[in-house]
């Protein structure tokens, strides 16, 4: 629902709340915000379409008169047929409420959240600020979060420009999303590669420029039995550099490599040695590939044969 309508709508339902008499359809021309249609005939048919919506929503939209000598129909909703009954929530489900207001607090429903926190202490809920193991309140502030969400939520499907770490390129992705996953201050993408035909991780902040949304509506479902949260805490802890590589790197070049080496050593003329930390022989061969000849791996040796043998398919496709 466009956000027009939707302001709209909620100030149509509180004019018709704020008063026990009913109002007539000129009153609410007049004074509801969002009626401001050129003509007689153009109000009529959006004030319609907003009525048939409401009542689907299951508002209860009374029609009546003031008085018996009232020619004209009016409109009211009855605050005892509107209101929630008493809202009750156990201890788990008001600290759930608490954490999610958290998480959205600087993210694209950080509005909607502060009115239904004030909603739950009206009600007499207090949601907790804290629990004990749970992370502390992080950020959406990664330009393609509201677009990844919403795809994921939608099942849509996705394209991408996506920056992996340790190569000079960016490169395209067509995914099928599952979900967004935070974990540790970050926010990730668990979705199936559509070119790679394999479940991946992106990490939100390597994702650059546009993310273009493709396809129907739940096109994209989650596979039984995937945990999204466990996906990353798998990738993040294979990411964390347990061996350790000896690079000579061309002097004036390969920066990227000199930022994360553990020590940079002078070598001879024009070269030096840096040693870097690593995870995946594999990726970091690409990673390694990626500096052509300014780049030449000394240790460990199975890094080395990878990055012969991309760099001879390059040289030879």
């Amino acid at each position: 629902m466009a956000a027009k309508k939707t302001e709209r709508l909620l100030n149509l339902v509180i004019c018709l709340l704020a008063t026990r008499r009913f109002v007539t359809v000129q009153q609410i021309r007049e004074d509801v915000p969002g009626y401001d249609a050129e003509n007689e005939e153009a109000f009529r048919r959006m004030f319609e379409r907003d009525k048939e919506e409401l009542r689907e929503l299951g508002v209860p939209l009374e029609t009546g008169s003031n008085s018996h000598w009232d020619d004209e129909v009016g409109y009211r909703i009855a605050r005892r047929d509107y209101e929630l009954p008493e809202l009750v929530l156990e201890p788990d489900e008001a600290a759930a409420l608490g954490l999610a207001a958290r998480l959205w607090q600087s993210a694209p429903l950080a509005g909607a959240t502060g009115s239904a926190l004030l909603k739950l202490r009206a009600a007499g809920i207090e949601p907790p600020e804290g629990a004990t193991g749970i992370e502390p309140r992080i950020g959406a502030s990664e330009p393609s979060f509201e677009a990844v969400l919403a795809a994921a939520t939608s099942g849509r499907r996705l394209r991408f420009t996506y920056q992996t770490a340790g190569r000079p390129d960016a490169e395209q992705r067509r995914v099928e999303p599952w979900g967004v996953v935070s974990w540790r201050g970050r926010w990730y993408l668990v979705a199936h590669d559509l070119v790679r035909e394999a479940p991946r991780v992106f990490r939100l902040s390597r994702i650059v420029g546009d993310v273009k949304a493709e396809g129907a509506e739940g096109a994209v479902t989650v596979p039984d039995g995937v945990d999204l949260r466990e996906m990353v805490v798998r990738e993040a802890d294979e990411m964390q550099p347990h061996l350790t590589a000896r690079v000579r790197v061309r002097t004036g070049s390969c920066w990227e490599l000199r930022r994360n080496a553990t020590s940079v050593t002078p070598d001879e003329a024009g070269w030096d040695v840096v040693e870097l930390g690593f995870s995946d022989a594999g990726r970091f061969a690409d990673r390694v590939t990626g500096y052509g000849a300014d780049a030449v791996v000394l240790e460990p040796s199975d890094v080395r044969t990878a990055v012969v043998d991309r760099l001879t398919a390059l040289a030879t496709s």
